[in-house]
């Protein structure tokens, strides 16, 4: 499957347009490998995926064509999400 569909159907990013802008512009891993977004995804592959402050670490569980809200879970356990430290001091 897709990078791109892959995000999109399992709801880890809302539109498949932002997730085929976010991996083209290498802000996606797979497997440590930067991917595109017609990369292929397969089963116990791993995901980083780099969003603005946030870095997610995904492994694939399943690959569905189409999934209800609550069977999207289903197809990724996060198994790390790092957030950036922000050091500016306030005044």
């Amino acid at each position: 499957m897709r990078l791109d569909k892959y995000l999109k159907v399992s709801r880890i990013i809302k539109r498949r347009s932002v997730a085929k802008e976010i991996a083209d512009k290498g802000r996606i891993m797979i497997n440590g490998k930067v991917a595109k977004s017609s990369s292929d995804v397969a089963t116990n592959d791993e995901l980083v995926i780099k969003f603005g402050n946030k870095t997610l670490t995904v492994k694939v569980n399943e690959l569905l064509e189409t999934t209800k809200k609550d069977d999207a879970e289903r197809m990724y356990t996060i198994v790390k999400e790092d957030y950036a430290q922000d050091f500016r001091q306030e005044n």
